[in-house]
C-alpha cells in the first residue's frame, strides 16, 4: 500500500516531470504527507490542459453519505480499479498525478514495524516521479446547496517490485516518463492504454533504506523523518 509520501522540492519536481518553467509555485517541502492532508495534484483542467490543484488524500466517492469513507480510500488496487464502484467512474474521466520524490513503507519485525523510505536514484538527491491516481468531487449532503465541493484523490497500487517486496507486498504506481504522465491523465486514450501503465516500477534505480521512527507520527513533518536508521538485523 502507500500510506505516507514525500515531496521535498515541488518546483524541481514539476520542472523535471512536466517541463514547468513558470514562476515559483510557493509550495513548502513535505517530508511526511499523510492521509486527509491536502497536497498538489496534476489533472486536466476545464480547458483540457494540465492544471494543478490542492486535493485531500483519501477519495470520497460522489455518492458517499459521509466524508469519513475517505480514510478507507487512500489506495485503489490496479487489479480492480475499473470494477469497484468507488473508483470506476473516476478511472474513466478523472485520472490524476501526484508529484513525489519518495514514499514510506513499513516492514513487520516481530511486534514492531520498521519504516523504510523508497526512492529512485541517489537517496541524497532522489529523482522525482508521480503516483498514478484518481480524483473525485464530493458535495456534502448536509451542507448548503451552493457550498464548494470537497475534492479528494487516491493513489493506485500494484504488486511490489522485486527490489522492495521484502518490505511490503504492494507499492504505488510510479510514473517517470513524460509520455506516460501525459497518457495517464489523457482521458481520450483507451482504457487499455491507461491500464497498461499500472505496473511495478521495473528500473534498477529503485532503492529503500530504513529511516527514523519519527515518521510514525502523522503530525510530524520535518526533514529528519527521512533520516537513515540502522537496518534491522533480519532485514
Amino acid at each position: 500500500m502507500c500510506g505516507r509520501f514525500i515531496i521535498t522540492d515541488p518546483d524541481q519536481g514539476m520542472s523535471a516531470l512536466f517541463g514547468y518553467n513558470g514562476p515559483p509555485l510557493g509550495m513548502a517541502p513535505r517530508y511526511n504527507v499523510a492521509p486527509t492532508q491536502s497536497v498538489p495534484v496534476v489533472r486536466l483542467n476545464a480547458r483540457g490542459g494540465r492544471g494543478m490543484a490542492k486535493l485531500r488524500w483519501g477519495l470520497v466517492p460522489a455518492w458517499a453519505k459521509d466524508v469519513k469513507i475517505g480514510a478507507q480510500m487512500i489506495n485503489a488496487r490496479a487489479e480492480t480499479v475499473t470494477e469497484k464502484p468507488a473508483f470506476r467512474a473516476a478511472f474513466k474521466t478523472r485520472r490524476c498525478l501526484i508529484p513525489a520524490d519518495g514514499f514510506y513503507e513499513w516492514k513487520a519485525d516481530g511486534k514492531t514495524k520498521q519504516p523504510y523510505r523508497v526512492v529512485l536514484g541517489d537517496p541524497a538527491r532522489p529523482r522525482p516521479f508521480a503516483f498514478a491516481g484518481l480524483w473525485e468531487r464530493w458535495h456534502d449532503p448536509a451542507a448548503a446547496q451552493d457550498a464548494p465541493p470537497l475534492e479528494t484523490f487516491t493513489v493506485i497500487t500494484v504488486d511490489a517490485a522485486p527490489a522492495i517486496a521484502h518490505i511490503h507486498h504492494r507499492m504505488p504506481v510510479m510514473l517517470t516518463r513524460r509520455e506516460d504522465l501525459e497518457a495517464w491523465i489523457d482521458i481520450t486514450r483507451s482504457a487499455e492504454t491507461a491500464l497498461a501503465l499500472l505496473k511495478p516500477h521495473a528500473a534498477a534505480d529503485i532503492a529503500a533504506g530504513a529511516v527514523s521512527l519519527k515518521v510514525n507520527n502523522a503530525r510530524y513533518d520535518e526533514p529528519d523523518c527521512a533520516a537513515p536508521a540502522d537496518e534491522p538485523a533480519n532485514s
